[in-house]
C-alpha cells in the first residue's frame, strides 16, 4: 500500500487525519516511527476506538516521500 499512497486520496497531517477518522472517511492511517509520541498518541487512540487500520512507517522523511511531498510527514490518511 505505501507504493501506491503518492496516487491515493489522502489527507497529510495530524489534525486533517484525526478528522478523518472521526468521521468515518479514513481506510487506513500511516505513522510515522520517529514522530513525537506526543503529537502522534491521539491518532493511535483514535484508531483504536473507531478500530481503523493502522500502519507504523519508520520515519517521516520516508512517509513524506510516499505521499509525494518534499517534507516529512507525521501522519498520513488514506481516505475511503
Amino acid at each position: 500500500m505505501l507504493s501506491e499512497l503518492r496516487t491515493a486520496h489522502k489527507v497529510i497531517g495530524v489534525k486533517q487525519s484525526k478528522k478523518a477518522i472521526r468521521d468515518g472517511k479514513a481506510a487506513e492511517v500511516f505513522v510515522a516511527l520517529d514522530a513525537e509520541k506526543r503529537v502522534v498518541g491521539p491518532v493511535y487512540e483514535l484508531c483504536s476506538e473507531t478500530d481503523t487500520k493502522l500502519t507504523e512507517i519508520t520515519t517521516m522523511t520516508e512517509l513524506g516521500d510516499a505521499a509525494g511531498i518534499d517534507v516529512g510527514a507525521a501522519v498520513v490518511t488514506v481516505l475511503r
